[in-house]
This record gives C-alpha cells, structure tokens and sequence, in this order.
C-alpha cells in the first residue's frame, strides 16, 4: 500500500514514516500542504495520513481541496483537538478517520489497517509515462498501447504498484509467477521484453545490480 504521510513535525515525521516502511508500507512523506496537494497530482496513494497543523495551509483545507480534485482514497487526519466538534469538522471536510496526538504507534497502525480493508482497489495507476488501466487490463506508454502478454501485464502492474521500490529476483517468483524457483533466467527474460516494448521509455524500468529490479517516475 502507498501512503501519503504529511507531517511538518521534524521528529514524528520521519519516525512515522520509518514505522510505516518497517511495516512494508510504501511512504512519501511531505511538510506542508502545498507538497501534499502537488503529491497527489503527481501520483497515485492509496492513503493519505494528514496533519491537522501545517505550516502553510492547515489539513482540513488540503482534505478539502484533495476532495475538489477527484482524490477518493481513504484520509486519516492526525491532530491534537481531542474536542467532539473538531472531530467533527475534520469528517466533514472528508476525513475518513482521525487519530488524537499524542497517540501510540500501535494504534495507527491499526487504524491504517482498519481503511486499507475499506478502500477499494485503484481502477488505474500513474507512473511517470506509463498508465495502466486495471479493469481493462491494458498499459499505455505515453499513450501508446503495449502489446503485452498475461504475464508481462502482470509484472509490470507489479511493479507499478510499487514505484522506486527495489524488487528482488526472489519475491518476483513468489510473488508473480507464484512459485520458488523457475529457469533462473526466466525474470531477465521477462523483463527484457517489457523494456523493449516500453521503448524509448524502456528507463522506467531498471536494473539495480546485486539487488533487482526498480520502476522509476522519472528519467536519472
């Protein structure tokens, strides 16, 4: 799952964020409201983790405008107003659950839980040039509809639901071709051919020695 952390608190930011990746979450964490709403432009997340009090603009207008702007996604606001009516204002605005600070790790965690079983899946994914359609099962390179089979189709949304992560071979097998071992090449082939159909934006996908494979969003 991707999250959207966005806390200005230069020693609760980093340590949620930290939590979260140990606890297999993919985190982009940002300080301020206009971070967060250019975030969400820029990419898909599946949660959003949002301070009530931020340095530009507070979170109940960033859930505002997220809302305005087509985010439908879970929002989870974290504040220290443990009063009734700002609970409620915060909902009101789209919220979809709040946690008071201070507040245990545990209890966020459990809470992030609690949404991911609500939301439902993305019906598509951005990464840079490439856009998969889900429900049609098709992947489009700046436009440009991928020839893929089954299986190069489902590689590559694996990776897109994970971008700048770095997959190894191993989960690769376990994960896509569900199974342990295979043609020790067979994921070099694979990936091979994706990249020569991803052409020229075959940089999406690259290979980072000694540890896998990673789909980046930009060119480097």
């Amino acid at each position: 799952m991707r999250v959207l952390l966005v806390e200005d608190d230069g020693r609760l930011g980093p340590l949620v964020a930290r939590v979260l990746r140990d606890e297999g979450y993919e985190v982009e964490h940002v300080a301020s409201g206009t971070a967060a709403l250019a975030a969400l432009q820029e990419a898909s997340f599946d949660l959003v983790i949002l301070d009530w009090m931020l340095p530009d603009m507070d979170g109940l207008a960033v859930c505002v405008e997220a809302r305005r702007a087509g985010y439908a996604r879970p929002i989870l606001m974290l504040t220290a107003r443990g009063e009734v009516h700002d609970r409620v204002r915060g909902l009101d605005a789209g919220a979809d659950d709040y946690v008071t600070k201070p507040f245990e790790l545990e209890e966020l965690l459990a809470r992030l839980r609690a949404l991911g079983r609500r939301a439902p899946e993305l019906t598509s994914i951005d990464v840079g040039p490439l856009h998969i359609d889900r429900e049609k099962r098709l992947a489009f390179a700046d436009g440009r509809l991928l020839e893929l089979t089954a299986r190069e189709y489902d590689l590559l949304l694996y990776f897109a639901k994970r971008p700048e992560q770095v997959v190894a071979k191993t989960r690769l097998l376990q994960d896509v071709w569900d199974v342990d071992e295979l043609a020790p090449n067979l994921v070099e082939v694979t990936v091979s051919r994706v990249r020569e159909k991803l052409k020229p934006y075959d940089w999406l996908l690259q290979t980072v020695r000694g540890e896998g494979y990673q789909l980046r969003r930009t060119r480097k």
